[in-house]
């Protein structure tokens, strides 16, 4: 049996814990939570123990493993107790808010040869896979330019939640949302971010709302230019409205959240991809995450991809502040 707990209870942590349950062969036993009525809810529903800290948890349950879903500045210090516990962990986005503890994270889960994965649940989506297969074919020629795009009716429901806390969420928009565009970018073009401008406005709030950002992304030394825009003030609710062209020497391929338009040699095909459900790609990224644990599949949302959206991500914060371009330092 493969034993795993949840740390960080709320409603997408209680949700992986549902699908973990559903898995053949794992079992969720125990949850953690700082918050008294969060971890009776999680008894109730699971009957099994619940713990306040991690700490707690790793003295009191022998596990395989945790996922955790807990706010953004909490993961390194839980994620590094569960790994120096030998434990595999499953973060959820983002990784972690600094970069140094990215690498921290990286390399103990290499000394002890543990999985370490990051929940980018795009990974699994068919329309972002066609994207990348697009781009790959040869299709659209040498890749050398990226447009994208996210927003959400973002900020009116998380500025008295702690992600408007940037001591819980480590930043706004751009380290929530916006970091699965972020991650898309990279693993649809198979890039590395270069350097990155960036400006960011907090629009009156503790926490970045609107983001810009002017990258230059390296894909196995070939030159990417990329422009992407992040907005936590948009009108899509609760799912964002999204988009991400990929430009390239012989045509381009876009997509505009519902259609995927290639175009070559003067042609434009068009396909519409059903939108998958966020559940069903919540189940497949978990699925992945254990089978991986157990050496019987590759992991598809490795943390080194993770590592690169988290360097971005600061190197842009870092730009906005000093109104400079900044190099991005993306290696594991």
């Amino acid at each position: 049996m493969f034993r795993v707990a949840g740390i960080g209870l709320g409603s997408l942590g209680a949700l992986e814990c549902r699908l973990l349950n559903e898995l053949e062969g794992v079992r969720v036993i125990a949850g953690v939570d700082p918050a008294d009525e969060v971890r009776e809810r999680f008894a109730d529903e699971f009957d099994v123990p619940t713990y306040e800290t991690t700490e707690e948890l790793l003295d009191a349950e022998f596990l395989d493993a945790v996922t955790i879903a807990s706010p953004h500045t909490k993961h390194f210090d839980q994620a590094l107790a569960a790994l120096n516990a030998d434990l595999h962990v499953h973060l959820e986005k983002p990784m972690v808010t600094d970069l140094g503890g990215a690498r921290a994270l990286i390399d103990r889960a290499e000394e002890r040869g543990l999985t370490l994965a990051v929940g980018y649940q795009r990974h699994f989506d068919p329309r972002f896979h066609e994207l990348r297969r697009v781009v790959d074919s040869g299709r659209i020629g040498d890749p050398h330019m990226v447009v994208c795009h996210l927003e959400q009716e973002w900020i009116r429901w998380t500025k008295d939640e702690w992600r408007g806390d940037p001591a819980l969420s480590g930043g706004g928009q751009l380290y929530d949302s916006g970091s699965h565009l972020l991650d898309a970018m990279l693993w649809v073009t198979r890039s590395k971010p270069v350097t990155v401008a960036a400006a960011v406005d907090h629009r009156g709030h503790d926490v970045d709302v609107n983001s810009a950002l002017a990258v230059v992304l390296d894909r196995d030394g070939d030159r990417l230019t990329a422009s992407v825009g992040v907005s936590g003030d948009g009108q899509s609710v609760p799912d964002p409205g999204e988009s991400l062209r990929v430009i390239g020497t012989e045509g381009m391929v876009a997509f505009d959240g519902e259609t995927i338009e290639v175009t070559e040699g003067g042609t434009t095909y068009t396909a519409t991809p059903s939108t998958p459900d966020f559940e069903d790609l919540t189940r497949k990224k978990l699925r992945n995450f254990v089978d991986a644990a157990r050496d019987e599949a590759d992991l598809a949302i490795p943390a080194e991809d993770a590592l690169r959206v988290t360097a971005l991500t600061e190197a842009a914060y870092e730009s906005a502040t000093t109104g400079r371009r900044v190099n991005v330092d993306g290696d594991a």
